[in-house]
This record gives C-alpha cells, sequence and structure tokens, in this order.
C-alpha cells in the first residue's frame, strides 16, 4: 500500500493551503496529526468474548493493534465498576494514518447507505473534527458473515489547524465528503 494521500498533502493540499490562508513559513501550514477510532461497548461487562471480538474487527479494519479502555470509576446505576472494560480504542498516525483516512473517505463512506456526506459543523473550536459511524460493515475488511453484531465507532481527526475553518479546508482538500448545507 502507498501512502498516495500523504503525497496529495504534500503536492496539493500544503501549496493550495498556503495559498488561501497566507502562511509566512510552511510549518504552519496544518496537517492531520493522528486519527483515533474508538468503539464503545458497555455490554462488554457481561461478556468478555464481546470485547476480542470488536478488537479483531477493529485490528482489521485499521491495521494496528487496539488497546482496551477501562472505566475510571464505578458508576452503581450503570452496574459498572472501577477497571472494568468499557470501550476499545486505536490511535493511528503517520503511514497508517493516511492509509486508513484514504480508504474511508474513498471506500467506506461511499458504500454508506443514503450517504449525502459527513457533518460539516462537527468541529470542536480548535481544529479537530469527530464523526460517527453507525455501523462497521462499511468497510470492505469486514465479512458480513463473521461478525456477532452490528457496532458503531467515532472516529476522531486530530489536525495542528488552530481554528475550525482551516481544520475543514485541510479535510475537504484531502478529500473528506462534507455535506452541503
Amino acid at each position: 500500500m502507498s501512502a498516495n494521500l500523504k503525497e496529495l498533502y504534500v503536492s496539493s493540499v500544503a501549496p493550495a493551503m498556503m495559498k488561501k490562508f497566507g502562511y509566512k513559513n510552511v510549518m504552519q501550514i496544518p496537517k492531520l496529526d493522528k486519527v483515533v477510532v474508538n468503539v464503545a461497548c458497555g455490554e462488554a461487562k457481561d461478556n468478555s468474548k464481546i470485547v476480542d471480538a470488536i478488537m479483531s474487527d477493529l485490528a482489521a479494519i485499521t491495521g494496528q493493534k487496539p488497546i482496551a479502555c477501562k472505566a475510571k470509576k464505578s458508576v452503581a446505576n450503570f452496574k459498572l465498576r472501577d477497571g472494568q472494560i468499557i470501550g476499545v480504542k486505536v490511535t493511528l498516525r503517520a503511514d497508517r494514518m493516511y492509509e486508513f483516512v484514504d480508504r474511508l473517505f474513498n471506500v467506506a463512506f461511499p458504500r454508506v447507505r443514503d450517504f449525502r456526506g459527513i457533518n460539516p459543523n462537527s468541529f470542536d473550536g480548535r481544529g479537530n473534527y469527530s464523526t460517527g459511524i453507525k455501523e462497521q460493515l462499511i468497510f470492505p475488511e469486514i465479512e458480513y458473515d463473521k461478525i456477532d453484531k452490528v457496532r458503531g465507532m467515532d472516529i476522531n481527526f486530530i489536525t495542528t489547524a488552530k481554528t475550525d475553518e482551516e481544520a475543514k479546508e485541510l479535510l475537504s482538500l484531502m478529500g473528506a465528503p462534507f455535506a452541503d448545507k
């Protein structure tokens, strides 16, 4: 696999950003820092096999071994104890990140039913973007017959951009399918 999204960033995204925002130095140009993929599984407190299934799915999707996230404190209403595994996450950087983002924008999102684009308002005010997926089946690595349950996931794009406007421009130049208003 080649990091063709990385080459696209260097050849056309960075110069376009420099021209639009008038940066004085190439180091000021915002870039994608990391992508965090998170799957929360509250039902895992009753059945530990669920975590293994989610971990194998996430490893197939991202190409990297996920880590389990444990509860920080006990919550009686949710029957949750301190230290129980309640989620799984993967932090992608460098080439794996570019490859994953490329597949997400060009392969997975077009496979979503009735897809009209991702929400352009899901920025956090500091140049980071978050989106959610309702089912892991949109990734070609997941075989429909092998999954035990349809699960969603959160995908966070952490950029070095200072403002949401810069981050949105960066992601849309990289091919993010933002929905039109």
